[in-house]
């Protein structure tokens, strides 16, 4: 944790510490990607000139953060096999979030409660079985019966079953009730479309899925090395455009030096998430900015502790300076926070006017807090360090809890922590931000850092997510977020904007602000790609 706590005005300390990159960390870095797997498994070396020449090159990648769950498309690691084009939905979206056709050619409503979607034919799963009517049902039937449930399926009862008149070609989906926005929801990655034999039950009847040759993409996934690394080859009998890139080689890589690091010396062809503090070491011309619904908010845990009192929560509200934060950690890449949602959502601007409480004098004197946050964005302990300077000198006493999010998650969502650092995105996962208001601001949601349940701000998530898209459902949303920030549940801090490598033979790499594409069927890498 020694790097969260330079203080920014030791700029030859905080120099040092940003090239000091240990041996063993790049060695280990250099060797996620000497090497690939080839389809039956054996282990082919990627020469020199195998990784800088020729359309057919692979891509070398180095990730933000290791899988969670195994690579279980019910889970957030589905958003990295996405990334990869790994796996598909039978929708997408469009950069508007508009649904468009995927592995679904066509869709209509046929009741309030009932959508059926035609099914592409012709579509191979990587272990070679066709995809049917019967396995979209399957994948869906699994996501839906899920414990816990992926998160976009929060507070949805949704069920499928082959549409009897054309068994063949389309399906039925149904919800309990109305959602004007299923198809969006559908493009979430967590309801991949996977083989029947991908999915299994363990002992204890939990519903086991394997994600290792069992999707559509254009990229076949062949080899998971744990936390490390990952590995994909060109899917030879894609139903579309064959990719351009050989494969994938991606490493995970929590430490931000070591990604830089990476992009530095050609390690790596991509590089996620590179840290704002890493920018100024490194050639221009490879980074390229992207601003994202990406909000770093601070969580406050109203259920219990010194935020369950409105005041002290007001007091730490007030105490919050986001422009220091902006300016020092993140060195100006980064815009001051307005709301929960940014300025990659343009309509956010129109949010109406909020009335938020004043704390009384003295409401933060004598208060012990203890803040949570991971070290696998490289900022958030930083901004850790600057929060309990402002809240201690509003009269806080603060503590501080840094550590491996795939060690603290459980902690933070069991209510854990006073309060808790997070960068959250806003539009993962449908493409709208009712998913996200629903899954950290209501009563049931999944994702609750600040244990908060408020009946009127279900009742206004619960009107947003009835309301057809437009721009009465726009104005919902930003009536349910004016609740949630009245009540001081959330402080939200700035939006990101993340800077992606690139090396300079790299084109068709995705930007994406929602953070579900990167690699397609046209990114390649080499001489031929300049």
């Amino acid at each position: 944790m020694s790097r969260s706590s330079t203080p920014h005005h030791e700029p030859r300390r905080r120099l040092a510490l940003r090239l000091a990159v240990p041996a063993a960390g790049l060695l280990l870095l250099t060797g996620c990607f000497s090497g690939s797997t080839g389809s039956g498994g054996e282990v082919a070396s990627v020469t020199e000139t195998d990784a800088t020449e020729g359309t057919g090159a692979r891509l070398r990648i180095a990730h933000l953060q290791p899988p969670r769950s195994g690579f279980s498309p019910l889970t957030d690691d589905a958003f990295k096999m996405a990334r990869w084009s790994n796996v598909e939905t039978l929708v997408t979206l469009d950069d508007d979030g508009d649904a468009q056709p995927l592995l679904a050619t066509a869709w209509s409503q046929v009741d309030p409660t009932t959508w059926r979607f035609e099914v592409r034919q012709g579509v191979r799963f990587h272990d070679g079985q066709p995809m049917t009517a019967a396995a979209v049902v399957g994948s869906l039937a699994a996501a839906a019966a899920a414990a816990p449930p992926p998160r976009i399926l929060d507070g949805v009862d949704l069920s499928a079953e082959v549409d009897p008149s054309a068994p063949e070609g389309a399906v039925l989906v149904r919800t309990a009730q109305p959602d004007p926005l299923l198809p969006q929801r559908l493009s979430s990655p967590q309801l991949a479309v996977m083989s029947p034999a991908a999915y299994s039950t363990d002992a204890a009847g939990k519903t086991v899925v394997d994600p290792v040759r069992h999707a559509t993409g254009p990229f076949v996934l062949t080899a998971v090395n744990g936390t490390s690394s990952a590995t994909l080859d060109r899917f030879e009998g894609y139903w579309g455009e064959p990719a351009a890139a050989a494969g994938i080689d991606a490493a995970f890589v929590p430490d931000g030096t070591a990604r830089a690091a990476a992009l530095r010396t050609g390690t790596a062809d991509v590089v996620e998430a590179v840290p704002a503090g890493q920018a100024s070491l490194l050639d221009p011309a490879l980074l390229h900015e992207v601003k994202m619904p990406r909000t770093n908010t601070l969580y406050l845990n109203t259920s219990r502790g010194a935020f369950a009192d409105p005041a002290v929560r007001a007091a730490a509200r007030e105490a919050v300076d986001a422009r220091t934060i902006v300016d020092t950690v993140y060195e100006g890449r980064a815009d001051v926070a307005q709301g929960l949602l940014g300025p990659a959502l343009p309509w956010t601007a129109d949010r109406p006017r909020r009335t938020p409480s004043v704390a009384p004098a003295g409401a933060a004197d004598g208060k012990t807090i203890t803040i949570g946050t991971f070290t696998d964005r490289a900022e958030l302990p930083e901004v850790a360090v600057q929060l309990q300077a402002q809240l201690e000198a509003a009269g806080f006493t603060v503590r501080q809890d840094v550590r491996d999010y795939a060690q603290i998650e459980a902690d933070a969502l069991a209510g854990r922590f006073d309060a808790f650092v997070l960068s959250r995105a806003t539009v993962l996962d449908s493409g709208d931000p009712v998913a996200y208001l629903a899954s950290d601001f209501s009563c049931g949601g999944s994702f609750n850092l600040s244990q908060f349940c408020d009946a009127g701000v279900d009742a206004a998530i619960a009107e947003a997510a009835a309301t057809p898209a437009g721009p009465e459902r726009r104005a919902a949303v930003l009536e349910a977020e004016r609740l949630v920030l009245e009540a001081d549940a959330a402080v939200p801090l700035l939006h990101e904007r993340v800077l992606q490598g690139e090396q300079p033979g790299v084109t068709g790499a995705v930007r994406d602000p929602r953070e579900r594409a990167l690699v397609t069927t046209g990114t390649r890498v080499g001489a031929a790609a300049a």
